[in-house]
C-alpha cells in the first residue's frame, strides 16, 4: 500500500484520532493520482493507521483505521463487521416497531468516512459514497447489504443528480414509519439519501408543544414538521417551501396520516419573502432551512440569512410563542448559531429565552474525536 507521510509538527491531531488529513499536513505523498487507500505514517516511520485518499483535494485523507492494521488486512469481513456494530448501536438506540427508517452508517462516526447508508421502510437502504475510495468499493457494499439482509438497495455518489438501484427496485414511493407516524418516500427523488431522518426526534420534541398552536413550518420540504404539529393537536399548519413537488408530497403526507384535517395549507412560496409578508398570527414557527454555508467561503453569507429570516420570525410570532430555529450547515458552529440567533433577538426588541438545545438523533452519533461530525444545531426559543 502506498504511504502518506505526516510532518512531525502536525502529528498531533493524528495521535487524537481526528480522522481528517488535510494536504497542509503533509510531508510525502503517493505520486500516483488513482491512489485510493494509503497507510499514514510519522516521519519516523511510526505506523498511525490506514485512510481514504483523494489526490486533488485539500482535506487529503480521511482515516477509517487507527494504529496498525489488522492481520487479515481490510478485506470484506473487515468492512462488514464495521456495518455490523453500526447495526447493533441502531437497535441499541431505535424502537424499530415504531421506526423502520433510520440512518445505519454515519460516515466517519461509524468508522466509514465517505458512506452514508439510510434505512427506509425496513428492507430497503439507499447509500451515498462521497469519497473515490467508497465509490470504488460500490459492490462489495451492495453485496454487504444484501447479506444484512436488505433487499433493496440505491446507490447515488457524491454531489450528483440522481442515483441507480442496484438491487430491488422500487417504482412506487416507499410509506415510511417514525415514531408511528407514516411518510411517503422514494430514495431515487429524495434530496441526501431521501427523507431528512436527522430530524426525527426533533419533529416529535416539537410535537409535544403544538397542542392548541396555529404553525408555520417553513422551509417545509414534504412536511415532517407539519405531521408532526397535527399529531401534536395543533389547530392549524400552514408549511412553506419554494418546491411545488414539496408541497404537493406534504399535503399527501398529511392526508396519509389525518384524512379528516381540513386546516393545513402547503404554500409553494420563497420563505424569505413570505416569512416578510406573513401574517402576525402564528404562536408556533418552525424554521429549518437548508444548509446555507456549503463552504468556510460562505459563511458570513449564511449568518446572514439566518439571522434575516430569524429576525423576520421574532417580530412576527405572537407574545408568548414558540420559535424553533435549526442550522444543518457543517460550517455554522452551534456557538456561532447561537449567536446569530442572539444578534436576530436584539434586533427585534422582543424578550427571548432558550427553552432547549436541539440536535442530531442518536442513529447520527458523533465521534468525540471529531466534532465537525455535529452538523445540526437547533434552538427551541420562548418568544414574549
Amino acid at each position: 500500500m502506498q504511504v502518506l507521510t505526516i510532518r512531525q509538527d502536525r502529528l498531533k491531531p493524528v495521535l487524537k484520532r481526528h480522522p481528517w488529513i488535510f494536504s497542509g499536513a503533509v510531508k510525502t505523498r503517493p505520486s500516483d493520482p488513482q491512489t485510493l487507500q494509503v497507510e499514514i505514517r510519522s516521519e519516523a516511520g511510526v505506523e498511525l493507521g490506514y485512510g481514504f485518499y483523494e489526490h486533488s483535494a485539500q482535506l487529503l485523507c480521511k482515516v477509517f483505521h487507527f494504529g496498525k492494521a489488522p492481520e487479515e488486512g481490510f478485506n470484506r469481513a473487515y468492512w462488514l463487521g464495521k456495518l455490523q456494530r453500526a447495526h447493533q448501536l441502531r437497535e441499541l438506540v431505535l424502537d424499530l416497531h415504531q421506526t423502520d427508517t433510520w440512518r445505519l452508517c454515519h460516515a466517519e462516526a461509524d468508522g466509514i468516512p465517505g458512506l452514508v447508508a439510510d434505512v427506509y421502510a425496513g428492507d430497503c437502504i439507499s447509500f451515498q459514497t462521497t469519497v473515490p475510495a467508497t465509490l470504488e468499493m460500490k459492490e462489495m457494499w451492495l453485496s454487504i447489504f444484501l447479506e444484512m439482509g436488505f433487499t433493496s438497495v440505491f446507490h447515488q455518489h457524491g454531489k450528483e443528480k440522481g442515483g441507480h438501484w442496484l438491487a430491488g427496485e422500487k417504482s412506487e414511493a416507499l410509506v415510511c414509519l417514525e415514531n408511528g407516524l407514516r411518510f411517503l418516500n422514494n430514495p431515487a427523488t429524495g434530496q441526501k439519501t431521501g427523507f431528512f431522518i436527522d430530524q426525527r426526534e426533533n419533529r416529535r420534541i416539537l410535537g409535544g408543544f403544538s397542542k392548541g398552536r396555529k404553525v408555520l413550518n417553513a422551509f417545509s420540504y414534504t412536511g415532517g414538521f407539519s405531521v408532526y404539529a397535527i399529531a401534536g393537536g395543533a389547530i392549524e399548519v400552514v408549511s412553506v417551501d419554494i418546491s411545488a413537488e414539496a408541497c404537493r408530497l406534504a399535503n399527501e403526507n398529511v392526508k396519509l396520516n389525518f384524512p379528516d384535517f381540513n386546516k393545513h395549507t402547503a404554500l409553494a412560496l420563497d420563505c424569505f419573502e413570505y416569512l416578510r409578508s406573513m401574517p402576525a398570527d402564528f404562536d408556533m414557527i418552525i424554521l429549518d432551512p437548508p444548509a446555507f454555508a456549503k463552504n468556510r467561503a460562505s459563511v458570513d453569507k449564511a449568518a446572514r440569512g439566518y439571522k434575516e429570516i430569524n429576525l423576520q420570525a421574532m417580530k412576527k410570532i405572537k407574545a408568548g410563542g414558540l420559535l424553533a430555529t435549526f442550522s444543518c450547515s457543517q460550517h455554522i458552529n452551534r456557538d456561532l448559531f447561537q449567536k446569530v440567533v442572539f444578534a436576530a433577538a436584539a434586533d427585534s426588541g422582543r424578550n427571548v429565552r432558550i427553552l432547549q438545545f436541539l440536535g442530531q438523533p442518536a442513529d447520527h452519533p458523533v465521534d468525540i474525536f471529531h466534532p465537525e461530525g455535529e452538523y445540526l444545531k437547533g434552538l427551541l426559543l420562548f418568544v414574549d
